[in-house]
């Protein structure tokens, strides 16, 4: 979003970039905040608001795999991650989670963005720490990606002081957008079903001592292990589209991160990376830091 000039101009920027967003996207919005009626017409899918983390030391199926954890859109909707049980192996698939915002409440956050320091170009330093993940944050037509911008220490020396200042103003929105799903006026959740499903698939290694093992499961989709994701990563994807969506995410609901999938006489390994409104296919996670 260009800097805003006068407080007229500043008010008036983020309705009509919302609703640019959604007439592009040629549709409207379910008329229940609180539930997705099947039989009407697609949400718009013009994405507004955003905070996902990339990058850092974990494993490449961890970052092509990776949500963010919270995504807004122009007809309202928010799409997040909601908590999950604290048990390995932890469940097959996240849980994504669901609600409706008014459109006051998206102007307003779109509004505080800028002003917590959403804007392309601007300086938030690079702190003295490594295999930190960045956090890119999303407002509007504006976005910044931050390197460890909850890890780094206050005293960090590679750091001004207005560069900490940026940072902290930044670390408050983040976590004002994480904390939406149960603030006032914000609908109820109901689970995010996918129209797809982006299926990252890695030759299964047996975990050596771990008990108790995870029963197998026989691949219920398209042919595994697909087309492989970045160069050298060993790392297979498969679009799970139509018919076998549903398929695959009634066998996934009975899975662990640690399930053997057999198909084709092997063993799988799968990461199930739910495809977002405006993510169609696998293409969508290449090139992921």
């Amino acid at each position: 979003m260009t800097r805003l000039r006068g407080t007229i101009l500043a008010a008036a920027v983020p309705l009509l970039l919302i609703s640019a967003c959604a007439q592009t996207a040629g549709n409207s919005a379910a008329a229940s905040p609180d539930a997705r009626d099947s039989s009407a017409a697609p949400y718009p899918q013009g994405l507004v608001l955003r905070v996902e983390s990339f990058g850092g030391f974990v494993p490449p199926e961890h970052n092509l795999g990776r949500l963010p954890a919270v995504s807004i859109y122009a007809d309202g909707r928010m799409i997040s991650e909601g908590p999950t049980t604290a048990i390995y192996p932890g469940p097959a698939l996240p849980n994504l989670l669901e609600q409706m915002l008014t459109p006051e409440m998206v102007q307003d956050l779109v509004k505080k963005g800028q002003e917590a320091g959403v804007r392309n170009g601007a300086d938030f330093g690079s702190p003295n720490i490594a295999d930190a993940p960045s956090t890119r944050v999303v407002a509007g037509d504006q976005s910044v990606s931050v390197v460890a911008l909850s890890e780094a220490q206050a005293s960090d020396p590679n750091l001004t002081t207005a560069q900490r200042t940026a940072r902290n103003k930044l670390a408050a929105y983040v976590k004002t957008l994480e904390s939406l799903s149960g603030a006032p006026g914000v609908a109820a959740p109901v689970a995010y079903v996918p129209d797809s499903v982006a299926a990252l698939v890695r030759s299964y290694v047996d975990p050596q001592g771990e008990e108790p093992k995870s029963p197998e499961i026989a691949w219920p989709g398209p042919t595994l292990p697909g087309p492989e994701m970045n160069p050298g990563l060993g790392i297979g994807c498969v679009d799970v589209t139509g018919p076998a969506t549903a398929k695959v995410l009634t066998s996934a609901k009975t899975a662990t991160t640690s399930t053997p999938w057999t198909a084709g006489g092997a063993k799988w390994s799968i990461t199930f990376r739910p495809l977002l409104p405006e993510e169609k296919s696998c293409a969508a996670l290449k090139g992921v830091r």
